[in-house]
Parts: C-alpha cells; sequence; structure tokens
C-alpha cells in the first residue's frame, strides 16, 4: 500500500475508534472530551458523573482481524502514574463499522526499558 493510502487509511480507523469510544463513555453517563491533539499519553478524558474525577482512554482502532497493536512509551508511563483511572480501549474496525470497544484497566504489567519509543502487544 502506498504511503498516502496508508496515512488515509489509519486516520479513518481512528476516527472511527475515537467516535465509537466517545459514544460508549456518553452511553456510560460520562463526559468525554478528545485531547489526542495534545499527545498527552491518552485519547480521551471522561469525566465521571457527579464530581467523580476522570478516566483517561487510550483508543487504539485495529483492522478487523490485525494481530498487534502499538502503544508509545508514553501511553505506557501515563497508565502508570494514573492506574486507577486509566483505560487501554481497543476497537476493531470492519469495513465502515466499528465494533464496541473492549476496554483494559492496568493494561501494562512493566514500564518499558530507557531507550524503548514503543511497544507492539499481541491482541
Amino acid at each position: 500500500m502506498e504511503p498516502t493510502m496508508f496515512a488515509r487509511e489509519t486516520e479513518r480507523v481512528e476516527r472511527l475508534a475515537m467516535d465509537a469510544v466517545i459514544a460508549a463513555e456518553k452511553r456510560a453517563g460520562r463526559e468525554p472530551l478528545d485531547v489526542s491533539r495534545a499527545k498527552c499519553g491518552y485519547d480521551i478524558e471522561s469525566l465521571k458523573p457527579e464530581g467523580g474525577g476522570f478516566l483517561f482512554i487510550e483508543v487504539k482502532g485495529r483492522i478487523e482481524g490485525a494481530r498487534t497493536v502499538t502503544v508509545t512509551k508514553n501511553e505506557i508511563l501515563t497508565a502508570f502514574n494514573k492506574p486507577e483511572d486509566y483505560i487501554l480501549a481497543i476497537v476493531e474496525i470492519a469495513g465502515e463499522a466499528a465494533r464496541d470497544p473492549v476496554y483494559i484497566r492496568r493494561p501494562f504489567q512493566r514500564e518499558p526499558d530507557f531507550g524503548v519509543t514503543s511497544v507492539n502487544y499481541d491482541l
């Protein structure tokens, strides 16, 4: 696949995944905010009802049948800094449809080594 087509496909999958998680958060009674452009280690800040604080959600959209997901060092370290409130959301995309997000709490077992920039995990 040529680089521009790959970039467009990645953007489409990420948008569908973000939309699916935002919709799931609203159904759960929370107020999600897309902060993905801030590169803060998560994509969505979701306000819990009645002053319950925030959930910090990293969204990973994957094409149906994908076997791995890549997570950045920053995303992993953020999960360790906010262990009670960090969620890794995996959303499988089939064509133009997003499946329901799978939420993983405390997704990482150890911090990445010093020189690591990202880690691939099996789905």
